[in-house]
């Protein structure tokens, strides 16, 4: 099908979606970002593995209907090489085969034209959305992207810290929903000319996000994208500030990152002077120029690779020996239970002791546990424990030349309690004072 065809299909069935214009968001500036390390590596059980799956069409029963994907995996393919993995959704009246092909414009703008930029280095997914949509009843889409996954990388090696969704219009709310209810799955979405489409259950927690939309979008209004734009903006701590938009008959675009972001947390937003469309081209009128001449290609792929990863190095795993007591950092009991205490214990080399340093400032202990500050308190004494890994700051530390251990967000060191040397004494936090139990050695 002609791809203007395939974008007059997009646009006629999206009207039927339009929501209500939104108020005037907050806002934002043009600040360029630095480049952010990726967090925490964690291999899948398809790494060092020979794959069952190939490259095309595959099918798949989730909540008790066939549904169905394409994938793409690169061709030079390294079993132990861990991926990115990158879903692109269709617009509504879309199909997977339209997003994997490219349309008329083939392989350029194939997955929006982020495959022919990957050069290898991602594994690329296109769902099927049921009628050709994204309606996501009762969360079924987010379902079925939790099963591909699944499905996925049980058989392929992928980098769970770098898990990335895009789409257009109805495929840009999917990507939006899960963003919302996935946020500890994908670590960035891109949303094109997208509206709340899909549903956003959750919706409280931080994902590095990128929208674009266009000044004349007859389909979506932009203040839907400014609205989607702007959940993310709080939710990821940036300073609400005005970011520039080109002005109407310009034919030009404005990419504007925020200032203030959490660190891992960006939010980037381009808006362009043209209508509703995924492929707009700087000094063209149209809304159906060929996608591989669009400037949002390398725009999204230079926002997601700024996230860092495919790094097959395994993070730095092992005990933490307290100078004083000889005696290692350990999870009462071994338990896994979140809010279970941190005390020293005789180092025995077993899981409760094995501690993971990651990019992102984490120690992290079963996999998903973090080192964790109680109630991300600041006071002299608190406690420390274990809880699910969520990127807050009270889980964040810093390890320090001099062997001590800063916990980032009360800005006090890792100290284990009256200075005790006893199996059981207690791990807390506590003013730096440079004591011998406030000093860490690796195991």
């Amino acid at each position: 099908m002609p791809r203007l065809r395939l974008l007059l299909t997009a646009i006629a069935s999206a009207a039927l979606l339009v929501v209500p214009a939104m108020g005037q968001p907050a806002l934002g500036d043009s600040t360029t970002p630095s480049r952010t390390a990726p967090r925490a590596l964690a291999p899948t059980a398809g790494c060092g593995k020979t794959p069952a799956l190939r490259s095309g069409a595959q099918s798949i029963t989730t909540n008790g209907k066939n549904r169905s994907f394409i994938l793409r995996i690169p061709d030079n393919y390294q079993n132990t090489t861990p991926y990115r993995l990158i879903f692109g959704f269709h617009w509504n009246g879309g199909t997977a085969n339209d997003v994997d092909s490219g349309g008329t414009s083939g392989y350029p703008w194939s997955y929006y034209g982020l495959r022919a930029l990957s050069n290898g280095t991602a594994i690329f997914v296109a769902p099927q959305g049921l009628n050709n949509g994204w309606a996501n009843s009762g969360g079924e889409d987010v379902t079925f992207v939790d099963d591909m996954i699944r499905r996925i990388e049980a058989d392929l090696c992928v980098d769970t810290a770098q898990r990335f969704a895009l789409g257009f219009s109805y495929g840009g709310g999917m990507s939006y929903a899960l963003a919302c209810a996935r946020p500890t799955v994908f670590r960035a979405v891109a949303v094109y000319a997208g509206a709340q489409l899909s549903g956003c259950s959750g919706g409280t927690e931080p994902v590095a996000y990128i929208g674009l939309h266009g000044l004349r979008d007859s389909v979506l209004n932009i203040s839907a994208g400014r609205s989607l734009r702007d959940r993310f903006v709080r939710n990821n701590g940036c300073t609400p500030q005005n970011p520039p938009e080109p002005a109407s008959g310009s034919l030009t675009h404005v990419v504007t990152y925020y200032s203030g972001c959490r660190a891992g947390y960006p939010v980037a937003w381009a808006a362009f002077d043209a209508g509703h469309t995924p492929g707009p081209v700087d000094g063209r009128p149209g809304d159906f120029e060929p996608g591989e001449n669009s400037w949002t290609r390398p725009v999204v792929w230079d926002f997601f690779t700024r996230l860092g990863g495919g790094d097959p190095n395994p993070p730095d795993t092992g005990a933490f020996r307290g100078v004083a007591s000889n005696r290692c950092l350990d999870v009462n009991g071994a338990s896994q239970a979140n809010g279970a205490q941190v005390l020293i214990w005789d180092c025995n080399g077993q899981p409760n002791q094995q501690w993971t340093v990651t990019s992102a400032g984490e120690l992290r202990v079963y996999g998903t546990k973090c080192l964790d500050v109680n109630g991300a308190g600041t006071a002299d004494g608190t406690a420390v424990i274990i809880w699910d890994c969520n990127g807050q700051n009270n889980q964040k530390w810093r390890l320090n030349a001099d062997g001590s251990i800063t916990a980032v967000g009360a800005n006090k060191c890792l100290d284990v309690s009256g200075a005790g040397t006893a199996n059981g004494a207690r791990a807390q936090i506590w003013t730096c004072h440079g004591g011998a139990n406030q000093k860490w050695t690796r195991v």
